[in-house]
């Protein structure tokens, strides 16, 4: 294996070297305030007698309080959680809320999405991480880009939608003491009204007008020991719906008029149409129309079929001749991809994302342990497919899409139809699995470019399962090296771990917005740089591979993988240093208090495996939140059964301990389909997997008991929809260690 010396490159000098001669301006714009985030540019009036009290909050003449919802429901249960932090600043039953899609405005930009991007330590401090922070704070909210994503929903919304219900809350009571001539401080809030200590009460309703008026001196959030509904199990408002058939979701827009469209993409990474012919298929029942839409978004080559019904489109484009141009990649596969990773990181020290003590004390110990892991591409395999609804006339777009990013969706529609984004109205609908795909806005392109030649009909696009399978943004393939050195008595003189894959922001900045990234992307090295194991020697780096293969954010990102990589070879250094695994972490999170409280509960919940069965442990941040888990796991023939998982996170305050527990069984499903069935593989520059046929996921038979412990926590929310999902493959990996005595360092974990 080939060293060389890392490149010592300066991370100050790359986060602002590039300031140059407008640093100053720079520098005196960062200093300024941030932007408000309680008025929208644009008020919207009430509707119906409401009345508007901020950009968040309508309050209606029935006491109903209409919250502006700026995150999309994929089942993650924002719609509960954040009229939870209005409902308990306002002070009105939560029941009393209904929600409303958000306009595309600044104030609902999320800001915790680009902060956290930053690559840095989350044990560090200093200047530079906190003026980062500061600027990029700032640019997010001169941004003001609306994502649901990152696991950011409750802790971006935490302080605005707070501070949205106790502004509205004081303009309230103020209205109130006006008219009465009492004293503020004889009045509270209950129940949607303003209760005064004699007796005397009005209802929101009937003060909302003359609130409008008002202007607070100050906002006063509560305190958490003040707080009524926030911490408590609420259930999920977008349930019933949801059962009893009435919720919308993309596929289940219906218009007059409507028609529907099915496609057919090239099958080749970097494809094209060399030609079609759609004569044959133009005379079968229902055809309308058949559309090149190439080039409607980078990389994307295909063809439509637009029909009266979605059964006749697709039956026709599955008929319909299409010569393909395999284009430059056709050679392309897995193995080539992984030959490719393992010469560079060969080759190259990589980008070092952290680094601690002397550069090399490799010879300081008496065994040496050297591991590499690896995991494939993934695919998003969300159950509702890729679909978008649009309609195009006149110069305007109106759009029904599940997306998980409208400002985006806004932007992607506006580019194709040649229009003014004011001219795009959208209209997001529930999403049936987001996992990340839904940050994607291809789906929006291709279906403006199709609805564009249907002459101000209404067009449903529909990918197929296949397409989707095959045409999907992946999850990367990953390569990891790994090197470390314990000394006489079992302890870790050095640690040291290189890791190789392709940066998917870099990617998804250039297909939505045009241009390339440039510099360190976190996701590429997230949880194996900003782990808390308190090894004194350490230097954890990654290369960046480009790869013609498309690659998007997928469900924790590249903490899914890299929680595998770190946590198996964790295990690893306590098999070889002779020590047990949980005592040998226990020993490595003296000074993480949270993160040995939290391994701590689930081991001692989980208690002892039953027979035959073993226990497998990992502990791993990430989203700001801290998860360890312990899967109970035996050996069937060559099937690996999971059991029992014990889940045990800190991720702040739990606003609704019921939706964290949910979140976190959701997780671990998730993450076992992955860690047990999945892998795309590709051959002669085509995606192999179609459907669950060849791509499985976890069936109801084989899903485990799961048991979670939210700990209780003082600190602002964290993430939560996303950390269940990194620790459960080298739990599973960890446990299969015990019962076999096999290391498995390869995703999907198999015996055979």
């Amino acid at each position: 294996m080939q060293s060389t010396e890392p490149k010592r490159k300066s991370r100050r000098r790359f986060l602002l070297g590039g300031l140059g001669v407008a640093g100053a301006l720079i520098v005196g714009w960062g200093l300024m305030p941030p932007r408000q985030r309680l008025h929208v540019s644009n008020p919207i009036p009430g509707k119906d007698g409401e009345v508007t009290l901020n950009g968040w909050i309508r309050i209606a003449r029935d006491g109903t309080v209409t919250i502006a919802m700026p995150q999309c429901e994929m089942g993650q249960g924002v719609f509960t959680a954040l009229p939870m932090l209005v409902a308990e600043e306002l002070d009105v039953p939560l029941q009393h809320i209904r929600l409303e899609q958000a306009p595309v405005d600044r104030i609902f930009g999320n800001m915790a999405v680009l902060t956290d991007s930053l690559p840095f330590h989350p044990d560090g401090a200093g200047a530079l991480k906190e003026t980062m922070r500061w600027f990029t704070g700032k640019a997010a909210r001169e941004l003001g880009l609306m994502i649901t994503g990152g696991s950011t929903s409750v802790k971006d919304a935490w302080i605005p939608m707070r501070e949205a219900g106790a502004a509205a809350r004081a303009m309230l009571v103020a209205a109130a003491v006006a008219e009465w001539n009492v004293d503020a401080a004889d009045c509270r809030t209950e129940n949607g009204a303003v209760v005064h200590a004699s007796g005397r009460r009005a209802a929101y309703a009937d003060l909302a007008e003359k609130a409008v008026l008002k202007k607070p001196a100050a906002i006063r959030l509560k305190s958490p020991e003040q707080f009524k509904l926030i911490g408590t199990s609420q259930s999920r408002r977008d349930t019933a719906a949801k059962i009893d058939g009435t919720a919308v979701f993309g596929m289940d827009i219906r218009l007059p008029g409507l028609v529907y469209a099915a496609v057919k993409m090239a099958p080749a990474i970097g494809g094209s149409v060399r030609s079609v012919d759609a004569a044959p298929v133009k005379a079968m029942p229902g055809v309308l129309d058949v559309v090149d839409f190439s080039g409607a978004a980078p990389g994307m080559a295909g063809v439509a079929v637009v029909a009266k019904t979605y059964w006749q489109a697709r039956k026709a484009v599955i008929a319909l001749p299409v010569d393909w141009n395999d284009g430059p990649h056709a050679t392309l596969s897995t193995d080539s991809v992984f030959r490719e990773l393992e010469a560079r990181i060969d080759a190259e020290a990589g980008y070092a994302y952290h680094e601690a003590g002397v550069p090399d004390p490799m010879k300081a110990g008496v065994k040496t342990v050297e591991a590499e892991y690896r995991a494939p591409f993934l695919a998003h395999a969300a159950m509702e497919p890729v679909n978008c609804t649009a309609l195009v006339k006149d110069g305007k777009v109106v759009l029904w899409v599940p997306t998980q990013v409208p400002s985006l969706a806004i932007h992607a529609a506006a580019r194709v139809a040649k229009t003014a984004a004011e001219n795009v109205e959208l209209h997001v609908t529930y999403i049936g699995g987001g996992f990340g795909r839904r940050l994607e806005t291809d789906m929006i392109a291709q279906a403006v470019s199709i609805a564009a030649r249907a002459r101000g009909v209404p067009v449903q696009v529909i990918w197929s399962r296949e397409e989707d399978m095959t045409h999907d943004m992946y999850r990367p393939a990953a390569l990891a090296r790994f090197a470390a050195v314990l000394d006489g008595a079992g302890n870790v003189v050095s640690y040291r771990n290189r890791l190789a894959s392709g940066a998917i922001t870099h990617q998804v900045l250039a297909r939505t917005l045009g241009f390339s990234g440039i510099g360190p992307d976190k996701t590429t090295a997230e949880g194996a740089f900003d782990m808390p194991y308190e090894f004194t020697h350490q230097r954890i780096a990654h290369v960046a591979v480009p790869t013609p293969v498309p690659l998007g954010y997928w469900r924790s990102v590249g903490h899914s993988h890299n929680a595998f990589f770190k946590e198996s070879f964790i295990d690893e250094l306590a098999h070889a240093a002779g020590r047990n695994e949980v005592e040998f972490r226990r020993s490595l999170l003296q000074k993480h208090p949270r993160h040995l409280a939290v391994l701590d509960a689930a081991v001692e919940k989980a208690g002892r495996a039953e027979q035959g069965r073993a226990h497998g442990v990992a502990l791993h941040q990430s989203f700001g939140s801290i998860v360890a888990q312990v899967a109970e796991v035996s050996i069937e023939g060559q099937e690996i059964l999971v059991h029992r998982v014990t889940c045990a996170i800190d991720c702040g305050l739990a606003v609704n301990p019921n939706i964290i527990a949910q979140q976190m069984e959701s997780g671990i499903v998730f993450g076992l389909s992955a860690a047990l069935f999945g892998e795309v593989t590709i051959r002669n520059g085509k995606v192999q997997q179609q459907n669950f046929n060849d791509y499985p996921v976890l069936r109801m038979d084989r899903t485990p008991e799961v048991n979670t412990i939210v700990m209780k926590s003082a600190s602002p929310p964290e993430g939560v929809g996303e950390p269940g999902t990194p620790p459960i493959a080298p739990a599973v990996a960890n446990a299969v260690f015990k019962l076999t005595g096999k290391r498995l360092r390869s995703l999907p974990l198999r015996l055979v």
